[in-house]
């Protein structure tokens, strides 16, 4: 064999094992790392919080010492911590172009 083929014989080898070292590298950070971004707990929901009979939530923010549902009859609803009734803002319906 060639010696300038033998030394692209090489660098192919090289290459490969660099490569295969890159790949079990990245595979290996992204299993050790993924169970600590599943790990992390969302804000917890107040276990008393209670919507008014006949509501139902659309979706639910979180703030510094409230939470906010938005109700399917377009209705902001923000309760306290301890789940309490805060304040209730009515949404007007879009002006139908």
């Amino acid at each position: 064999m060639p010696p300038s083929l033998r030394l692209l014989k090489w660098l192919v080898i090289i290459l490969t094992v660099t490569m295969i070292g890159g790949v079990i590298t990245v595979v290996g950070l992204i299993v050790t790392r993924m169970p600590q971004a599943f790990s992390a707990s969302g804000p917890d929901v107040p276990a008393n919080l209670r919507l008014p009979a006949g509501t139902e939530a659309a979706a639910v923010t979180f703030g510094t010492g409230w939470v906010a549902v938005v109700t399917r009859d377009d209705r902001i609803l923000v309760f306290g911590r301890d789940g309490s009734l805060r304040q209730e803002v009515r949404i007007a319906p879009a002006a139908e172009p």
